[in-house]
């Protein structure tokens, strides 16, 4: 058995006795057009009954993912036999909806509005200038994507005859040039035509993008050489794809396809600090995401692969309860028992439930437990859970792992989301692993909270699995194949795929299954380009509203401020070039003024800080309270610990430096 690619994706095929190469239709392989024909493995209902093999031939797993025998296709078709029987008992309480296939240039005008880009078209149209700040961040890539759009839409409304106004997509990207008909290295600057997708080479600092008579300059940063196994945050993913179509192409053909192990992929020291999901205010975390969908759907422009957004579909769902409950419902009932509560209480009880029975047992997630007895337990869990009077000695630790993969299954919206469930499943499509996890990592900033942190608590559960692969057997591979039917089948979108789509679906999405599990800890990165992007809207909005907001200002306001300013001053007047202030408002040491050096890390501060505490205080352990950048070009910005504080400080010198914990 192998795994070959092909233009839609992987395939799975077997090695028949008389010599030809067969889809493998069955657990086993053999007899593969009777098999395939049964099975339907992209219905979640699945109608047709699954033929059972008792002839197992041999495998060739000599290259496969995890580069261990025990990985085949058998645990992927075993789960779906399983949760076909689990259907079986609960099928009265599922409701499936077909969903309705957008019209021409919904898709369009959706992505334009969760690219923070509405106010552009339909009757919440307003001055295009508004959006000119955002849109000078962008590169190359990011504008064509952008402006692909706008044109599909446009031309859609006009079809329509719609009344709204329809801007000009000159007006929307146009930029005063003033004088910079030349870019920086001095160099005449070249027109980038999205429809005639001309790029520039990777050694060009700069580029503009045409629309009409009017050109907007996008800078773009220079690419640094980076080993196959470094992943570069500092560069647009869609740009680095650009530069590396033409000068690796012969290397990103070879990469298809590839099921070697899997790459050690690492982040390479950042001086300014790595930023994570969770690190940014509210209001950076909403551009973070809006600049996520631009430079993820560029990055798939660029690699020639479709990204479908599914319009989320509104269902009849319960709103009590435990399975079957939305996510922010079931948070909603959560919090109410225990404040901030972010990943669903059930959810960490089946998990801690597992780990009591031991992570070594041989087969874990693999091996189910009676349906008859899932059902009541499901039944017994919805009356008996909140009150406090459910009597978990009853549940078996395999009761408990499918109780827990059943309600990862029955939730209303898929966990990896409506919206972005198909461009997941995308990813396998794209030529190179690194592109694979670079999408990945855009996607999964793209998540609802909600969404993104039961994630993680799942990843990290499935990890500790795989931790004890030598005694239970589950190798990385055969936890991704058990784990994935679950997360990429939704039972409430009625989607229909050929049998050849079905087998596809079924290598891929253990594929990208394993590519979540492995790579857990760079996807909760937030790429320093997009961070960069950020702090330029931040630096430009701040010029723009800088004297709209004095003329606003009143007078008790103007005052306070012109006080704390004068207070401010009075207490950094003895602070010398080259030293901070750091304020700790919520610890005995108020304040501190700290000489930088080139290898003061963030972690020295606060090192220096807990030395002096006393008392209640000084039992704060390392990871309770954290060094913050606040104000000048981001927000607020939870540092990590090996953040250079220097180089930092030459980046965003009008910051203040503030610790605290960090917010539930």
């Amino acid at each position: 058995m192998s795994w070959l690619s092909s233009s839609q994706g992987v395939v799975l095929t077997a090695y028949h006795p008389s010599g030809k190469d067969q889809a493998v239709g069955g657990r086993h392989g053999k007899g593969g057009d009777e098999d395939t024909s049964s099975r339907r493995c992209g219905q979640y209902t699945m109608n047709q009954q699954i033929t059972k093999v008792t002839e197992k031939p041999p495998f060739d797993r000599s290259s496969s993912q995890d580069s261990m025998d025990e990985v085949s296709m058998e645990d992927y078709w075993t789960e779906l036999e399983n949760i076909k029987k689990s259907n079986e008992n609960r099928q009265e309480d599922q409701e499936v909806v077909v969903v309705k296939e957008p019209d021409e240039g919904e898709l369009e005008e959706e992505w334009l509005k969760e690219a923070g880009l509405s106010n552009l078209f339909g009757e919440a149209a307003g001055d295009p200038q508004e959006s000119m700040v955002f849109l000078s961040t962008l590169t190359r890539t990011q504008a064509a994507a952008v402006q692909k759009r706008v044109e599909t839409v446009s031309q859609t409304l006009r079809k329509k005859n719609k009344q709204y106004q329809i801007p000009d997509v000159r007006d929307i990207f146009a930029q005063q040039r003033e004088s910079n008909d030349k870019v920086p290295d001095g160099t005449e600057s070249q027109s980038v035509r999205t429809n005639e997708n001309k790029y520039r080479g990777k050694d060009d600092r700069a580029s503009s993008l045409v629309v009409g008579e009017k050109e907007l300059i996008l800078l773009v940063p220079e690419e640094a050489p980076a080993s196959e196994t470094d992943i570069n945050l500092e560069v647009s993913f869609a740009e680095q794809a650009v530069s590396q179509k033409e000068s690796s192409k012969e290397k990103i053909q070879k990469n298809r396809g590839d099921d070697g192990p899997l790459p050690n992929f690492r982040l390479p020291k950042d001086k300014t600090g790595t930023t994570r999901i969770g690190d940014l205010a509210c209001q950076d975390m909403k551009k973070v995401c809006y600049l996520a969908l631009i430079e993820l759907t560029a990055l798939y422009d660029v690699l020639g692969v479709e990204l479908k957004q599914q319009k989320a579909v509104k269902i009849k769902t319960k709103d009590s309860g435990l399975f079957g409950v939305p996510l922010t419902v079931l948070l909603e009932q959560d919090q109410r028992k225990v404040s901030g509560t972010r990943i669903p209480l059930i959810f960490q009880k089946l998990i801690s439930r597992i780990e009591e029975g031991g992570l070594e047992t041989e087969g874990l997630l693999r091996i189910p437990g009676a349906a008859t007895r899932i059902k009541n337990l499901c039944q017994e869990l919805e009356a008996k859970f909140y009150e406090g009077t459910f009597n978990w000695e009853s549940v078996k630790q395999h009761d408990a792992a499918s109780l827990l993969k059943l309600f990862i299954r029955e939730l209303p919206q898929p966990l990896l989301s409506v919206e972005y469930l198909k461009a997941f499943q995308a990813v396998q499509n794209l030529p190179a692993k690194k592109q694979q996890l670079q999408a990945l990592n855009l996607l999964v900033i793209l998540l609802p909270d909600a969404n993104r942190d039961t994630l993680k608590a799942l990843l990290e559960f499935l990890q500790r699995v795989i931790d004890s692969k030598e005694k239970n057997k589950m190798t990385a591979m055969n936890v991704a194949m058990v784990m994935a039917p679950n997360l990429f089948m939704c039972h409430t979108l009625g989607l229909k795929s050929s049998e050849q789509q079905e087998f596809v679906m079924a290598a891929g999405t253990a594929n990208i299954m394993h590519l979540l599990i492995k790579y857990q800890k760079l996807l909760w990165t937030i790429p320093k380009f997009i961070v960069n992007q950020v702090r330029k809207q931040n630096t430009e909005n701040h010029k723009k509203d800088k004297k709209a907001m004095k003329k606003l200002l009143k007078k008790m306001a103007y005052d306070r401020e012109k006080y704390e300013k004068q207070d401010k001053t009075a207490n950094d007047a003895d602070v010398p070039q080259g030293v901070i202030r750091v304020q700790a408002p919520h610890l005995s040491k108020v304040s501190m003024a700290i000489q930088l050096t080139e290898e003061l890390k963030a972690s020295d501060v606060l090192a220096r800080f807990l030395s002096q505490e006393s008392g209640i205080v000084q039992t704060l352990k390392k990871g309770e309270v954290f060094l913050y950048e606040v104000g000048g070009n981001i927000g607020e910005r939870c540092l990590d610990d090996d953040t250079h504080m220097k180089d930092l400080y030459q980046l965003n010198p009008n910051a203040e430096w503030v610790i605290k914990s960090k917010p539930s």
